[in-house]
């Protein structure tokens, strides 16, 4: 019996390898693909994506959300990786991808969802009527995004990721780190507070799975924006995974 089960370890050990080893093929071929220009692989020590979809947990037979994905930084990463078995789609903030996935042909979907305005006052958005669909993804991303969003849009937003996750689906985000419990300002507004993040991402339904200490940066203060010449491109960044409940 012991035999047995050595057996089915090594198996599972080894099938876990080798799944290892095609994501990684597959996301360093698109990592050198001829579509990312300079300006973009000038950030791949930094943003680190092999590691980064590694520890979400991305394989390639996934169906992908990924939420306000600006100009397709990692869309040029997911969308050739999830093109044979897998799908892609995006949510938010759309217009700015758009122009990308004309020139590429990719087969991505584009969510038109919610009501975008600006806070009066405020740097930050407020959007209503977000719906990214029922059961229908196994991984929603989002990438330096928080901070762009009211703690109610946040709120909304955590909600219809969990509608639209599949039981067991997995929901991955960074930002830039601020200081616990510390208040707006001019300075730390495009920061979050990780244990804020995690609270209100659990409030949706969420549990927390792990996070990890890729983008720390021990000489990041914490105390500057982020656009700063000092500080940009050297932010310290929380990453965490959450998941939806079975």
């Amino acid at each position: 019996m012991k035999r047995i089960v050595w057996l089915a370890a090594g198996m599972l050990v080894a099938l876990q390898g080798a799944w290892a080893g095609e994501i990684d093929v597959k996301v360093e071929a698109a990592l050198a693909a001829d579509i990312r220009e300079e300006a973009d692989r000038e950030r791949d020590a930094n943003r680190k994506p092999l590691e980064t979809l590694q520890f979400f947990g991305l394989t390639d037979d996934m169906d992908v959300l990924e939420l306000l994905p600006g100009r397709g930084w990692y869309t040029k990463v997911l969308a050739p990786v999830l093109a044979e078995n897998g799908s892609l789609a995006v949510a938010i903030g759309i217009q700015f991808v758009a122009p990308l996935l004309e020139q590429t042909g990719w087969d991505v979907e584009t969510i038109e969802t919610g009501s975008f305005s600006r806070i009066e006052g405020s740097p930050r958005f407020r959007m209503e009527g977000l719906d990214f669909g029922e059961a229908r993804f196994d991984l929603v991303l989002t990438f330096r995004n928080l901070h762009n969003l009211d703690a109610d849009t946040r709120a909304a937003m955590n909600a219809a990721v969990f509608r639209a996750l599949r039981p067991g689906g997995r929901y991955g985000a960074i930002d830039h780190t601020r200081r616990h419990m510390q208040a707006d300002t001019d300075e730390n507004w495009r920061r979050m507070d990780p244990v804020l993040m995690i609270q209100e991402i659990e409030a949706a339904g969420f549990e927390f799975v792990d996070y990890s200490d890729l983008h720390y940066r021990p000489d990041d203060e914490l105390r500057y924006e982020v656009g700063r010449r000092t500080v940009t491109g050297n932010t310290d960044r929380f990453t965490l995974l959450f998941r939806r409940p079975e």
